[in-house]
Formats: structure tokens, C-alpha cells, sequence
């Protein structure tokens, strides 16, 4: 039990919302706002806090463009996101296997 580290757990990630983001993400090239929105079933409000939180990390890169002329937002993870999910994950397990 003494290597358990909580320390290890990127607080940026955690929350349970930018942990959605970025699980689906890692699946997804991109996804657009509404897509995110309904997946996550979170509000617009919401869903644009925990992106910018993300995006100021340089977890996710946020483009906006217009559709005809409707706007647009679509999110997608860059690389240092993807190698801070993989270290997270990484923590989230070694930190579960120390208990067992």
C-alpha cells in the first residue's frame, strides 16, 4: 500500500464530465458540440466550461467554423491529451491494482 499515490490522478481529467470528454474523444477523430452535448448529457453552459478547461491544458483543440450560417463548434484531442489520458488511465490502474 505504500506506493499509492493519489497525487498521480490529473485533476484536469478527473472531473466526471472532462473524463467523458476525453473517453470519447479518444474513440472519435472529432465530434461536434450538440454530439458531445447529448452524448454527456450535460448543458451547453456546462459542456463549454469543461472544454475550455481542457483546451487551456492543451488537452483539446476547439475549432469553430460555420455551417451555411450556423456555427459550428467540434473538439478534438491533441496529442499531448491523448498521452496525458493514457498516463491517467495508467494511474487510475496501477492505483486500483496496488489495492488488490
Amino acid at each position: 500500500m505504500a506506493a499509492f499515490d493519489i497525487g498521480q490522478i490529473d485533476d484536469v481529467i478527473h472531473g466526471r464530465v472532462r473524463l467523458g470528454i476525453m473517453a470519447y474523444l479518444a474513440g472519435a477523430d472529432s465530434a461536434n458540440f450538440n454530439e458531445l452535448k447529448d452524448r454527456l448529457q450535460t448543458t451547453d453552459g456546462n459542456l463549454s466550461v469543461h472544454l475550455r478547461k481542457l483546451e487551456d491544458a492543451g488537452f483539446v483543440a476547439v475549432t469553430k467554423s460555420f455551417q451555411g450560417r450556423k456555427p459550428m463548434t467540434r473538439a478534438s484531442m491533441t496529442e499531448a491529451g491523448r498521452k496525458a489520458f493514457v498516463a491517467y488511465l495508467d494511474a487510475m490502474s496501477g492505483l486500483v491494482a496496488d489495492q488488490t
